[in-house]
C-alpha cells in the first residue's frame, strides 16, 4: 500500500493538472456552436453501436446527473440533432441515436477539438508518456477496457 501523503498528492497533482486542461480546452472550445456538455452526450452515441444508446447508459457515461442529460437530450432532440425513440427491450426505456445533421456538427466540432486536446497533451508529452498516462489513468477507471484501440478522443 502506497504512503498516505504520496497518494494525496497525486490525487491533488491529478486533479489540478485535470482542471488546467479543462479550463484551456473550454477556451478554445467553439460554444457558440454546441456546449461541451452537448458534445459529451454526443461523443457517447457516436462511441455506441449503430449510433444509439440506452438513455440509461448515456447517464453512466455522461459528466452531468441525470436530470441535466434529460433536459440536454430534449434540447439536442428538438435542434435536430438527435432523436429519441422507444426501446422496444424495455416498454419505460428510450433510446437516443444521432442524426446526420448531429454526426455532421459532431464531425465538425471533434476535429477542432481534437486539435485543442492535441496541443495540451501532443507538444507536452512524448507518445510513451502519453500512453503511460492512458494506462495508468485507465488503471483508476476500473469499469474501462483496458485496450488502447477502444480510445478516442472525448
Amino acid at each position: 500500500m502506497a504512503d498516505r501523503a504520496i497518494t494525496v498528492a497525486a490525487w491533488e497533482s491529478l486533479f489540478r493538472a485535470q482542471v488546467t486542461i479543462m479550463r484551456a480546452l473550454a477556451a478554445e472550445f467553439p460554444s457558440e456552436v454546441i456546449s461541451l456538455n452537448e458534445y459529451d452526450v454526443l461523443f457517447n452515441i457516436t462511441r455506441a453501436p449503430g449510433r444509439r444508446l440506452r438513455l440509461k447508459d448515456l447517464n453512466r457515461n455522461v459528466l452531468i446527473t441525470q436530470p441535466s442529460v434529460s433536459r440536454l437530450v430534449d434540447r439536442l432532440a428538438a435542434r435536430g440533432l438527435i432523436t429519441k425513440l422507444h426501446d422496444p427491450s424495455d416498454g419505460r426505456g428510450t433510446i437516443v441515436a444521432i442524426t446526420d445533421e448531429g454526426f455532421a456538427l459532431f464531425r465538425r466540432v471533434a476535429i477542432s477539438h481534437m486539435d485543442a486536446i492535441n496541443r495540451q497533451f501532443g507538444d507536452t508529452l512524448s507518445e510513451a508518456e502519453l500512453q503511460t498516462l492512458a494506462d495508468l489513468c485507465n488503471r483508476l477507471r476500473p469499469d474501462v477496457s483496458r485496450t488502447p484501440s477502444d480510445e478516442s478522443a472525448s
